[in-house]
């Protein structure tokens, strides 16, 4: 053999040895042998070792807290150890599709420790948690760039270096482990497969926190969105984030483009406001309903009289029981939730930018645009989303006058004062939106130690007693409109009131009792329009100094409240008054699993029809549009918000 050919064969053998390994049968490494279990356990402990230090790193970084981070794993009420199962079972799951043991890490371990120090670097900085949204709003994360390194350039410069590092040993690990790792067997990887998935899928699917799951709530997964610290605080980095994941890819339209929205109808209808402008209050009361509805019980003296009289219609709400934060962003912006993802909160996750809602009209028109609520100002992010919408203020718990207490919670009472001092204070026309506090639940029993009202009904002595508590709240909260009323009947300046319930309230165990829901809440879809009318509409308000109540409204969506409330303002707005109008003309309820026309005509399952009725498809462009698209619509529609605002003339 020539020189030549001994140094061929040599490279040969030479690459020969570093081919990765083929599969041994009787090697333990595998972590998998017929018939040995040995191996398999071994196997699964250092899968869960490996998930408990990972997640536990993941903790760490978000926390910042080391203390705080044992407490979290030690606690039973959290689901640390929880999350570490799961972290565990797609460790194993990735295995079998990449063929080594334990190679997953490679892949989850990168990912999820930089998602964690992005999330600990924006709560920091930003003073929220890092959702799956604020990937559609990349200028969040960059955001975060400049700050870190003006502020933290070591830090800044630690990270460079620790990327590139990072890269360039995962490159290497990678490379060293698919050489020196035995590939699985098709045995092997179909056990790893065969547990993992069906297991994922399981887990997977009882993490829509919309609907209620017996086994998440008994792993202590407690979804709490409407306060993303203490859901990110209780749950941990990994759920916490998991449970926002769907809400996170909103689709353009079908055929959406700036042509579509050009196509969309125009009405002839220009801003216009009275020369007398009238002072608009809006109060959206905290789970206001008629609690007389529910069979077999009666309530003595009637705890809604005054709503009773001057009822308008019904609000028909898109929640049952909570998620107050969507109702209020159809009722201020005209928008509406059925052409979001299903349990989407926008207020939580879209919401990041200007968005014309009713104040931003209204201040436009010289109004002093004014939100209170007697709560924290971090509730349902509502501080930052006012801002958003164009109020001039938000007066909260943190900046309101200490406010008189009615059970537990800030009296109505109390915020009713408020409004008219600030109303009767103000030389300029004002726009209020007001959410009330005090009917909040849960409704304990004995809530109010001097009630005036009784109940009788066939349940238990504690779903009666909590029924009482319920039932005094919404007494209060009937006089509140009754005060507001009577207040501004004595006015020159013409008034707007409306009044409504955002929900029907989360009673749980006095429905069941009552016959009137079988379970504590109401299913998400319901078995029929009678059925979903009865569970979702709230009474519903719309009175004038002038005209006295809108009548025979029977049940809208919130969204078209802002129609109905201009119209008795004698206000008119291209978008909220001539598109909403129209739309009017043809549905008064738009609701994700629910058309509803004037004359009472039903379509369920609208959506996912082959054929949807143009108009339906037009009011979904042009929200898409002006939320998450281009704003071809805004000269049109709502002309307020673009740069040179066309002048509304009066009338």
């Amino acid at each position: 053999m020539s020189l030549g050919g001994e140094v061929k064969v040599a490279k040969s053998y030479k690459r020969a040895g570093k081919a990765a390994p083929q599969f041994l049968e009787d090697d333990p490494s595998t972590g998998y042998l017929p018939g040995r279990r040995w191996p398999v356990v071994r196997y699964g402990l250092i899968s869960l070792a490996i998930a408990a230090m990972l997640v536990f790193a993941i903790e760490l970084i978000v926390r910042g807290d080391f203390a705080g981070t044992v407490s979290f794993f030690l606690q039973p009420l959290k689901p640390g150890w929880t999350t570490i199962v799961v972290f565990a079972l797609i460790l194993i799951g990735l295995d079998a599709v990449l063929g080594r043991s334990h190679q997953s890490l490679m892949i989850v371990a990168p990912l999820t420790l930089s998602l964690a120090f992005v999330g600990h670097q924006k709560s920091h900085y930003l003073g929220d948690p890092l959702y799956p949204t604020d990937f559609l709003y990349a200028r969040q994360i960059f955001a975060l760039l400049p700050l870190l390194v003006r502020d933290r350039p070591m830090t800044a410069l630690a990270m460079v270096v620790g990327i590139v590092a990072g890269l360039s040993l995962l490159v290497y690990g990678w490379r060293l482990w698919r050489r020196k790792v035995p590939v699985l067997s098709r045995k092997g990887r179909l056990a790893r497969l065969t547990l993992a998935v069906p297991l994922l899928a399981f887990f997977v699917s009882i993490m829509d926190y919309a609907t209620f799951s017996w086994t998440r709530d008994r792993l202590q997964i407690i979804p709490i969105m409407w306060d993303q610290k203490e859901n990110y605080a209780s749950n941990g980095f990994a759920l916490a984030f998991a449970l926002n994941v769907p809400m996170a890819h909103v689709s353009a339209p079908s055929g959406y483009s700036d042509k579509a929205i050009a196509a969309i109808s125009r009405t002839d209808v220009t801003a216009s406001v009275p020369a007398e402008k009238p002072d608009i209050i809006i109060v959206m009361s905290e789970s206001f309903w008629d609690p007389t509805k529910l069979p077999g019980v009666t309530i003595t003296p009637d705890p809604i009289p005054n709503v009773r009289a001057l009822r308008s219609g019904s609000m028909f709400s898109p929640e049952f029981g909570g998620m107050t934060a969507n109702i209020e962003f159809e009722a201020l912006t005209g928008f509406s939730n059925a052409f979001l993802p299903a349990g989407s909160i926008p207020y939580q996750q879209y919401v990041r930018t200007p968005t014309p809602s009713l104040a931003t009209f209204l201040k436009s028109q010289g109004y002093r645009a004014r939100a209170i609520h007697p709560g924290t100002n971090w509730f349902w992010n509502r501080g930052a989303v006012y801002a958003d919408f164009g109020f001039n203020d938000f007066k909260s718990e943190e900046t309101l006058p200490p406010m008189q207490k009615r059970g537990p919670l800030a009296s109505d009472a109390a915020m009713t004062d408020e409004i008219i001092s600030e109303a009767d204070a103000s030389d300029e026309p004002v726009f209020f939106f007001a959410v009330s506090l005090q009917n909040h639940g849960p409704y304990e029993p004995n809530r109010y130690y001097n009630p005036t009202h009784t109940v009788q009904a066939p349940i238990s002595q504690w779903a009666r007693e909590s029924l009482l508590s319920y039932a005094e709240g919404s007494a209060d909260a009937d006089r509140g409109l009754e005060r507001l009323v009577e207040w501004a009947k004595k006015r020159s300046r013409p008034t707007v009131i409306a009044f409504f319930g955002d929900h029907l309230p989360p009673l749980g165990p006095v429905y069941v009792e009552t016959g009137f829901l079988k379970d504590n809440v109401a299913p998400r879809k319901e078995a029929s329009p009678e059925a979903a009318l009865e569970h979702h509409e709230t009474p519903l308000v719309i009175w004038s100094n002038r005209t006295g109540p809108a009548e025979d409204m029977g049940a809208v969506s919130p969204a078209f409240l802002p129609y109905h409330i201009l119209k008795t303002a004698g206000i008119s707005h291209p978008y909220y008054t001539g598109f909403l109008g129209q739309m009017s003309e043809r549905y008064r309820v738009v609701d994700r699993n629910l058309l509803l026309t004037p004359a009472g005509e039903a379509t369920p399952d609208w959506a996912r029809q082959k054929e949807i009725d143009p108009a339906i498809r037009d009011f979904r462009l042009l929200q898409y549009d002006m939320m998450f698209g281009k704003r071809h619509a805004a000269p049109d529609f709502f002309p307020e918000t673009v740069d040179k605002v066309v002048a509304a003339h009066t009338s």
